[in-house]
């Protein structure tokens, strides 16, 4: 098992394009309460986590919940796709006013294995839209862009075998 040391309180940001994970994974490292999910949101707002029209309104109350969480300095787990600059952008500002460190768990996980886990989902996502995350994951991996964004630690996960084998190491004070 690869250990996963993380400061608390802390916000973690999952990247991966959609079917990668990133919702098993948050579900097996982190508590229920902790997970701020953008399917979720949508659910509760629209009543069907697919429903795109409530994207807008489901991510403003994903900002609400974080900013909450952040001032009460919670550990927190965002869990949507992340994959542009621009997604993560109102996260780091928040985090930053409220002195808390981010860290991200990256699923760049071979392209067959994305679609495969999408396949099997109840709610599966278009191979053009898994396409687009991907690219735009590629681009934030291989420009840097995490680190320049301050965020640390990244931990990117290139096999369902590495995500299988991250487990809790120890919460650093």
């Amino acid at each position: 098992m690869t250990g996963l040391a993380l400061p608390d309180p802390v916000l973690v940001l999952l990247i991966g394009p959609a079917g990668s994970g990133k919702s098993t994974l948050a579900r097996r490292l982190f508590a229920p309460d902790e997970i701020l999910s953008s399917d979720a949101f949508r659910a509760a707002i629209a009543g069907d986590e697919a429903d795109q029209r409530a994207t807008k309104p489901a991510f403003a109350a994903l900002g609400r919940a974080l900013e909450r969480r952040l001032a009460a300095r919670q550990r927190t787990v965002i869990d949507a796709t992340n994959v542009r600059a621009a997604d993560r952008a109102s996260y780091l500002v928040a985090a930053r006013r409220h002195g808390i460190p981010v860290a991200a768990i990256v699923l760049d996980l071979p392209r067959e294995v994305v679609l495969a886990r999408n396949a099997g989902r109840e709610r599966v996502v278009d191979e053009a839209v898994i396409d687009r995350h991907r690219a735009a994951l590629r681009r934030t991996l291989d420009e840097g862009e995490l680190e320049r964004e301050g965020i640390d630690p990244i931990i990117v996960l290139r096999t369902p075998e590495a995500a299988d084998a991250l487990g809790w190491d120890r919460m650093l004070a």
